[in-house]
């Protein structure tokens, strides 16, 4: 008898868990390069005008599909270094002229938290950020 409501207790336990797991709803994830596009267009708080938010998305763009380009490259992890450096350097030099020091300081403190999650799995990647 005790062998029987054993069994049966375990039949039972499997179908519940069996359904439990059916139920969770299944969330189709973002490509990374979307991600990080994101993190780079979130600038609430900023205060920009119009047209300075429609030249930093297109930067943004520009810049992401530069990074992902390397990023995908057969080079060498010592120029895909390099070139994640020198795209760093050209973005803050267009942030620092669309931007000014004080909006610059507070948009990169806002990505880079966007972006720490993103971290592991960009690799050398986030030498640009």
């Amino acid at each position: 008898m005790k062998k029987l409501f054993i069994l049966a207790a375990f039949v039972f336990g499997a179908f519940f868990f069996q359904e439990v797991k059916a139920q969770i709803p299944s969330i189709p994830k973002m490509d990374l390069q979307t991600q990080v596009l994101g993190a780079l267009n979130t600038f609430d708080g900023l205060g920009l005008s119009a047209d300075h938010e429609s030249k930093l998305k297109a930067n943004n763009q520009s810049f992401t599909d530069d990074i992902f380009k390397v990023l995908n490259s057969s080079a060498t992890d010592a120029v895909k270094k390099n070139q994640f450096l020198d795209l760093k350097k050209t973005r803050q030099n267009f942030l620092m002229g669309l931007l000014g020091q004080q909006l610059l300081g507070n948009y990169n403190k806002s990505v880079t938290n966007l972006i720490k999650p993103f971290k592991k799995q960009l690799g050398l990647a986030a030498l640009a950020f």
